[in-house]
């Protein structure tokens, strides 16, 4: 059984208020207003999640990418090749190997979330072990095909009161489509993400602005028409419950270009003659293109910047991009966010929410520039951050300066479904830890802090991606 104190302070006093903190707000609805579940899960009531290998591993990159890490190749894993090659099909070996290598996710933010997913959704409380792992399997594959566990069923019991997924600016949400003309209740959104539509260097960026010109039913042949395109894939996000887009960037650099320099350097890319420094000078250009678009139809933007991409070449060039090989890069903001600050920042119709994976920044830029600037926010800690210390170094070293509410409360960034209760909770524990030591402290009283819990847990990411009703 899971301990119910996990988490919290060793020491008594502190432990005491965290647990009474945590109980006013475990509860609570789950908003995950960022992440990158698969709506086409939902879009089906008779789909289901597979075998637990379909569920816990192939799909999730937290887990494949440390199993790869100690020499375990990706073709075992089920993990599919481009070229079509052969990886193993059988989910149940798969399964095998990830028991037998569970010992690997110890102390881990993904060993947490496992051992919470195995015990609280499906009652198992058994350490996954080579002696194990067919029993565990069979127990586990038992409930998938249970109607109680179908991913409909199961979003209603982890009381998820909003989900955002991610999605092309070329995506025709089909499925979003789908689960709104089913009559479910459920609340699922896509959220705007045109990088592959922004990246000139992106591989095959022509083959997507031709398919950006066929969703948007707007000819691109120059930087105009190609802007109007993408404001009317906003609208339409809009109209299927977007509240937020979201913009992945090696670096957070913007910068303005002048009319002629932007439509030099598109009509260049249009014709596959580009230069270098036009794909980073363009894209530091359409994040302020971004920055006023928001300003106009108030799409909350998200600025995700500082991962270096498909680090391992080797692996991406066999299984594609995005299968554990992203690697984190020192990032500066201070410099690179002023072109577009200075023009926007000001601007309360703007929310921009910023994240990193460079926490030396943190105190340093990120936490003084959202104690100043109306428009800016902190996003949560994220991806290698998402962690039980991650959250703690982030607490110490950003609500001083930054105040709570400068910050945009949680979200879970998940791929698999089932960790997104996992995740809520630790990070509700956490906060509760937090709290509760500025109690004994005589920093905040007993009443602040259970306000602050419950901005923590729902009210900060309500507010911050406008998904609070009526909004």
């Amino acid at each position: 059984m899971l301990n119910p104190d996990r988490y919290f302070s060793p020491f008594p006093e502190i432990r005491e208020i965290a647990r009474s903190l945590y109980g006013q707000v475990a509860t609570l609805p789950i908003v995950s207003p960022h992440g990158h579940v698969d709506p086409r899960l939902f879009s089906d009531p008779a789909a289901t999640f597979g075998s637990p290998a379909d569920l816990f591993i192939t799909p999730d990159h937290y887990v494949t990418r440390l199993l790869y890490s100690q020499g375990v190749p990706l073709e075992r894993l089920g993990v599919p090749r481009l070229d079509g090659g052969a990886v193993e099909g059988d989910p149940r070996k798969v399964w095998r190997i990830f028991c037998a290598n569970f010992h690997l996710f110890l102390g881990t933010p993904s060993g947490i979330w496992l051992v919470h997913e195995l015990s609280e959704v499906f009652g198992r409380d058994e350490k996954p072990s080579a002696a194990n792992a067919d029993r565990l399997y069979d127990a586990i594959s038992e409930k998938l095909a249970s109607p109680d566990f179908s991913p409909r069923k199961l979003f209603e019991r982890f009381n998820v009161e909003v989900l955002a997924t991610t999605d092309a600016a070329t995506a025709t949400l089909e499925h979003h489509r789908a689960i709104r003309n089913s009559g479910w209740g459920g609340r699922i959104i896509p959220t705007f993400r045109p990088d592959a539509v922004v990246h000139l260097d992106t591989p095959h960026w022509r083959v997507h602005i031709d398919d950006l010109s066929l969703v948007s039913g707007i000819d691109i042949v120059d930087f105009l028409s190609y802007l109007r395109a993408l404001e009317q894939r906003r609208e339409y996000f809009k109209s299927m419950g977007a509240t937020a887009t979201d913009h992945g960037a090696l670096t957070p650099a913007t910068a303005e270009l002048t009319p002629s320099e932007a439509r030099a350097i598109f009509q260049r890319g249009l014709k596959r003659g580009s230069m270098p420094g036009d794909a980073s000078r363009f894209a530091a250009h359409m994040l302020m293109e971004m920055a006023r678009m928001s300003v106009e139809d108030g799409l909350v933007m998200q600025l995700h910047p500082g991962s270096y991409r498909n680090h391992n070449e080797t692996i991406s060039s066999i299984f594609g991009p995005d299968q554990g090989g992203d690697i984190p890069v020192q990032t500066e903001y201070t410099r690179n966010l002023l072109p577009l600050l200075n023009k926007y920042g000001n601007d309360r119709r703007l929310t921009l929410i910023v994240f990193t994976l460079d926490e030396a920044s943190y105190s340093r830029e990120l936490a003084t520039l959202a104690g100043h600037y109306p428009a800016l926010k902190l996003g949560p800690p994220w991806w290698f951050h998402d962690s039980l210390n991650g959250i703690a170094r982030y607490f110490d070293q950003v609500m001083e300066t930054a105040g709570l509410y400068n910050t945009a409360g949680f979200n879970d960034d998940a791929r698999a479904f089932c960790s997104i209760p996992a995740r809520h909770d630790i990070w509700r524990r956490a906060s509760a830890n937090w709290a509760a030591g500025m109690v004994v402290r005589h920093i905040v009283d007993r009443a602040d802090a259970e306000t602050m819990m419950r901005e923590l847990a729902v009210g900060l990411a309500r507010r911050a991606y406008k998904l609070e009703k009526g909004s």
